[in-house]
């Protein structure tokens, strides 16, 4: 018999840590190669773990809520063959320490084991960082008043270490003013206080706990309104030549590339266009608002539905360097992974500017909210079939057109109104000089 180590595995370039959502096998069940062990989720992206072995589960060494490094191991597997191995190297001790220093260690560690901490509903702390509060006696109030580095301000190893290190001052400080302390400290509780308003409930209200894809999002909104300086611009186009062009296209692309070609890839091939004409619009603001990052990647970021609900922004990479078939495909590709839930982390990464198609659901304009830390976002309208003013040499006359609006949201720090209107204008003209004869 021989243990295998089952480790958490790479899930992208920007991901080193994943929360253990369940545990789908059992110690002592039986489980084959690929066949999945455990689900975790990252910030976005649900999936799950599979086995690399066939075998027995005879450890699990995190629970569910547990949050797990990126290459750490988190079950134990005995396969059958191979030589026996024994647990863990973190587990196993070389010598026999003298009586003396067992004692001390002991004295040592049932003083740092009455230390204990948890997270909260507004506080989540890793295993790891429970571990080093309770390593150097980090008492629970002293640990919520570190600030976080972390994402959504949670205390990372390096901000527990940086503490350590200033710890001693940061105490002499305390001890010198405990009375300034106090005087600052109790308006924030205060405020805190007047902004938590108690929601008076009736007979027969339903309380519905929030998933944990629900609190990110609202975590994600509030954010974002707070650090961007939201401003709309709204225009209409005409895209009477589109849909057009598209019923007469859409049966011999289907028979021909497999593929159902929507609107969707159409406007984002106009998009592409426009931010490789206003490369401005392709930015992010630096973490200390005062620098500004031109992207060299065109990446689209397309908000498409998951099956509970909730929305997802996919990633379309390089979208100016594809040309209307391979545009179809991604949109396909990526719209029909989210709705089974089979993105991946690399899947929603490195967005550079958003789209968001409010017209499935019938609005006509929205004023979405900037996906940070881009600088825009764009809302397109239901197509309506409206009467309209055409333009003629011979005279003007009423005539029935496809028309639809696009809402710009972007952030007025780094983004004038000008750029703002420039930017959705361009996107407008591309749509309405389509090409009725265009070949594909």
């Amino acid at each position: 018999m021989a243990r295998f180590e089952l480790k958490l595995p790479k899930m992208g370039e920007s991901v080193a840590e994943a929360t253990i959502t369940s545990w789908l096998k059992e110690v002592g069940d039986t489980i084959e190669a690929d066949e999945a062990v455990l689900e975790i989720a990252t910030d976005k992206v649900d999936s799950e773990v599979p086995s690399e072995v066939d075998g027995v589960l005879v450890e699990r060494l995190f629970e569910a809520d547990d949050v797990v490094q990126v290459g750490q191991t988190i079950a134990i597997i005995e396969t059958e063959g191979g030589e026996e191995t024994s647990a863990p190297a973190a587990k196993e001790t070389s010598q026999e320490a003298p009586k003396e220093v067992k004692q001390v260690e002991q004295t040592v560690t049932e003083a740092k084991a009455s230390v204990t901490v948890e997270s909260s509903e507004d506080r989540f702390y890793s295993p790891l960082v429970k571990n080093m509060a309770k390593e150097e006696g980090i008492s629970q109030q002293e640990l919520d008043a570190i600030s976080g580095t972390g994402k959504d301000g949670r205390v990372t190893k390096d901000d527990m270490l940086s503490y350590l290190k200033n710890r001693g001052v940061a105490q002499t400080q305390t001890t010198a003013q405990p009375a300034q302390k106090q005087l600052v400290s109790e308006p924030k509780k205060e405020a805190s206080a007047k902004a938590q308003a108690p929601i008076q409930l009736s007979e027969g209200d339903e309380i519905i706990e929030m998933s944990r894809m629900g609190k990110l999002i609202a975590h994600h909104m509030v954010e974002s309104v707070q650090t961007s300086a939201h401003v709309q611009s709204f225009i209409e186009a005409d895209v009477t030549n589109i849909w057009n062009w598209r019923n007469k296209v859409k049966s011999g692309f289907a028979k021909r590339e497999g593929e159902n070609l929507t609107f969707t890839p159409i406007f984002m091939e106009a998009i592409a266009k426009a931010l490789r004409e206003h490369p401005m619009m392709n930015i992010s603001v630096s973490s200390g608002g005062d620098k500004i990052i031109k992207k060299k990647n065109i990446n689209l970021g397309m908000a498409a539905a998951l099956p509970d609900g909730n929305l997802i922004v996919p990633v379309i990479k390089n979208a100016d360097q594809l040309n209307l078939v391979g545009m179809t495909k991604q949109v396909n590709d990526l719209a029909g992974r989210a709705r089974e839930n089979k993105l991946k982390p690399d899947d929603i990464q490195g967005g550079t500017y958003t789209v968001t198609n409010v017209g499935t659901f019938g609005s006509i304009m929205g004023t979405p909210i900037i996906n940070q830390p881009q600088v825009g976002i764009l809302a397109l309208g239901a197509i309506r079939k409206v009467p309209a003013v055409i333009e003629t040499p011979d005279g003007d006359f009423i005539g029935i057109r496809y028309k639809m609006y696009m809402s710009h949201s972007y952030d007025h720090r780094v983004v004038n109104g000008a750029l703002g209107g420039q930017f959705v204008k361009t996107i407008k003209e591309y749509l309405e000089s389509w090409d009725v004869n265009r070949e594909i």
